[in-house]
């Protein structure tokens, strides 16, 4: 019966261990470090104004990330979409900035001063309206899928709407690529 007892606390006392172990692998990410990279993308951002959404974790404690979009979110607020230059390093995450009014970064110059991604137009008018159709494209490097859908709301080529299947049984974001079908 000792013998049995001295084994069970062994592996209780291994098993609480190794994931101790295996979390110091991981490095958070910290506000100063998103700070950083949304500054370095040409928009002056404190620590301070960043909120992380949610604990971030990287494979190393020093990522190289790289803001991927920048779109408002409410009243003095913006949500910037972030990744590491290297995917192994970290999954995508968002985070909120905030400005208030003595604050010297305004949403203006927030969003002038992002590098705009390549397939996003310079046109701000609605391609796409609710209800009108349109074909969702998932693709990666092995799996091409097309399905049928229905647009949610509007949306510019650039933007991210909600459309659903027109069973209505499954809903998605998608970024509006043109206005054709």
């Amino acid at each position: 019966m000792k013998k049995y007892r001295l084994i069970s606390i062994f592996i209780l006392s291994a098993a609480v261990a190794v994931p101790g172990a295996a979390a110091s692998s991981r490095a958070s990410i910290t506000a100063a470090q998103v700070a950083n990279a949304i500054t370095g993308s040409g928009m002056k951002v404190s620590a301070q104004q960043v909120t992380l959404l949610a604990d971030v974790v990287a494979s190393t404690s020093n990522p190289i990330l790289q803001v991927d979009s920048v779109e408002p979110w409410g009243d003095h607020r913006l949500r910037v979409r972030l990744s590491c230059a290297s995917s192994d390093q970290c999954v995508p995450f968002l985070v909120a900035v905030h400005w208030g009014d003595e604050d010297a970064v305004q949403p203006a110059a927030l969003t002038s001063n992002l590098r705009p991604a390549a397939n996003v137009s310079k046109s701000n008018q609605p391609v796409v309206h609710p209800g009108s159709p349109a074909v969702l494209l998932l693709d990666t490097d092995h799996v091409h899928i097309r399905i049928s859908v229905i647009c949610l709301e509007n949306g510019a080529p650039g933007q991210t709407i909600r459309v659903e299947t027109k069973d209505h049984t499954q809903t998605f974001s998608a970024q509006v690529q043109d206005g054709s079908y």
